[in-house]
């Protein structure tokens, strides 16, 4: 038997690939990574089985020549940026090299197949949620009246926590805010607000209300929004959640768990501000309700106190002497009857300009 050189049989199965090369097929993978250098995009694409085990995997390069133009085609259409754990429809052909191996060459993509992945996957999660019941757990929970203490899910070089803050700023209400860090946007976003989150629920009884906020930037950064792991978590926190994502898109998942879902970080400081505008305004009007009552009290007490005052003075001994009466006394006592007074003995008369003394005579 003649033995082959490595050179020679990497050459015969070049010969062999060679009617395989020059056709194109469109292949159905997930990106399994993703990485991008001197304009080339290098993807590792796979398949799993049922079970979750992979069932195959190749490496995929789509050169500079196309990679710009296909990613910024399949981000316009998707509204989604290519990245790991995608699944997709390709065009590829395949290449073998005698030192790189087996390889392909991705020449275009379907970014509708793409849409209708991520579609599907949307709506098994709503449904997971749904089914576990935490659509409507944040309702359960109170948002109180004059919520002050406020922790802040954001990251704090973002413009959306900064506009979020100079605007409770406008207002003279005595705020507290606490800033839990956490990564906004990209693959370790979605870890890291769950971690703020539970980092927030050891501290609960400290807090009245959570505000997750972001600020604006492109729809493609808002893909852990959509996560089943981090709506859980949102419906699942001990205190009720604000969101303020900074989207104008539809209403992510995360919207649709948490306690009040609001468009952008200044709308949840809008609401907050509102909210103890208006319950200042209840005190304002009950204060000037009550300013009212006391002074309406005022009033009839006043009334009454002159009407005794009238009464008494009707019935002053000066007003009666005046009118002719007199006022008899014996000892100090006033008489109503002659029986009062011994025979003989000396009683007084009581007049309106003095007074006189008499006998009683027999």
């Amino acid at each position: 038997m003649t033995p082959y050189t490595l050179t020679q049989l990497t050459a015969y199965i070049d010969q062999s690939l060679a009617i395989l090369s020059s056709q194109t097929f469109w292949v159905r993978a997930e990106i399994a990574s993703l990485s991008s250098k001197n304009g080339h995009g290098y993807f590792e694409l796979v398949e799993k089985a049922a079970n979750g085990q992979l069932a195959a995997k190749m490496r995929a390069t789509c050169w500079s020549n196309l990679y710009p133009m296909l990613s910024a085609y399949f981000e316009q259409e998707t509204g989604q940026r290519l990245q790991a754990g995608m699944q997709v429809l390709v065009e590829v052909e395949v290449s073998f090299h005698a030192i790189y191996s087996l390889s392909l060459n991705i020449r275009n993509i379907d970014p509708t197949f793409t849409v209708g992945d991520l579609a599907r996957q949307r709506q098994e999660t709503i449904r997971r949620l749904q089914k576990e019941g935490l659509t409507e757990l944040q309702q359960e929970l109170r948002l109180p009246t004059l919520p002050l203490r406020l922790a802040v899910v954001s990251s704090e070089q973002a413009a959306g926590y900064g506009d979020f803050v100079d605007e409770l700023g406008k207002e003279d209400f005595a705020f507290r805010v606490q800033l839990f860090p956490a990564i906004m946007q990209g693959e370790r976003a979605e870890r890291s607000i769950i971690e703020a989150l539970q980092t927030i629920d050891g501290y609960a009884e400290q807090f009245d209300a959570v505000i997750l906020i972001r600020g604006g930037g492109a729809t493609t950064d808002l893909g852990c929004f959509d996560s089943y792991h981090l709506a859980s978590a949102c419906a699942r926190c001990k205190l009720p959640i604000l969101s303020g994502i900074g989207h104008t898109r539809d209403v992510s998942i995360v919207d649709m768990v948490v306690f009040q879902p609001l468009k952008t970080p200044t709308a949840v400081a809008g609401f907050l501000i509102e909210r103890l505008q208006v319950q200042s305004e209840r005190l304002q009007r009950l204060r000037m309700r009550l300013q009212k009552t006391a002074e309406i009290q005022v009033l009839v007490r006043r009334h009454r106190i002159e009407m005794l005052r009238q009464r008494l003075a009707a019935c002053s001994p000066d007003r009666i002497y005046k009118m002719g009466y007199s006022l008899a006394t014996y000892k100090g006592r006033p008489l109503s009857s002659v029986g009062d007074v011994p025979v003989g003995s000396v009683f007084e008369t009581h007049l309106s300009d003095g007074t006189m003394s008499a006998i009683r005579q027999a």
